[in-house]
């Protein structure tokens, strides 16, 4: 009895998480929509409100327009007067004081995740966490300020650690480069591995020394 409840949660746990984001992701999506026409209704007159209200609550509506309107945008977006306007978009929020620190790191993070070539970050490095007994898979994105260099004294790089299963969220972390192992295994390869808690494999093994380690580890 016990190997066949087993085998039943092997079938239907992926199929319920499937599920379950797919549907996350639809009622976000439908959130959006209804938000915007809840800010269409209060500056609209009270005539037309009753005509706006019937269009909001048909079903799915929403979530098809939202869909809509960002395959619109991709679609304007590569082309060349997208390209155009979204340097100009870049250069405006850059000039905004804290909006452009947010926004570049989660641009950055989201070209990574979705562009599937994985740019953004540097490599895939195994770093000590959360002791020292214990290793995680982390990108490096970089080396750390002038200041942040001068202050520490030693070799130390920027590495960014996503959360399982969720890689969009995680730590921003300074450790030093002697205690980071380089990985062979690509940066997509390496999310994957991660989103699915290390039971999906990857293409490439890891038979590159240690860097800066003893070579048993």
């Amino acid at each position: 009895m016990k190997k066949y409840f087993i085998a039943g949660i092997l079938v239907w746990a992926p199929l319920a998480v499937t599920i379950w984001v797919i549907s996350w992701g639809l009622g976000l999506l439908d959130g959006v929509f209804g938000s915007v026409m809840h800010a269409i209704i209060v500056v609209l007159p009270n005539s037309a409100t009753s005509d706006v209200q019937h269009f909001r609550d048909i079903p799915g509506l929403g979530i098809l327009i939202v869909i809509s309107i960002i395959m619109l945008t991709g679609l304007v977006a590569i082309s060349f007067a997208g390209q155009w306007w979204l340097k100009v978009w870049d250069k405006f929020v850059h000039r905004i004081p804290i909006v452009r620190s947010i926004y570049s790191s989660v641009k950055q993070v989201s070209s990574t995740l979705f562009s599937g070539n994985g740019q953004a970050f540097g490599k895939a490095l195994l770093i000590r966490y959360p002791h020292a007994d214990s290793w995680a898979i982390a990108f490096q994105t970089g080396i750390p300020a002038k200041e942040v260099t001068a202050k520490l004294g030693e070799d130390y790089v920027n590495v960014f650690l996503p959360t399982t299963p969720n890689p969009t969220s995680g730590f921003f972390m300074i450790v030093p480069r002697s205690q980071t192992i380089q990985l062979e295994m690509s940066v997509e390869e390496a999310l994957k591995h991660i989103v699915s808690m290390g039971s999906v494999p990857p293409n490439s093994s890891s038979g590159k020394p240690a860097i800066g380690l003893p070579p048993h580890l």
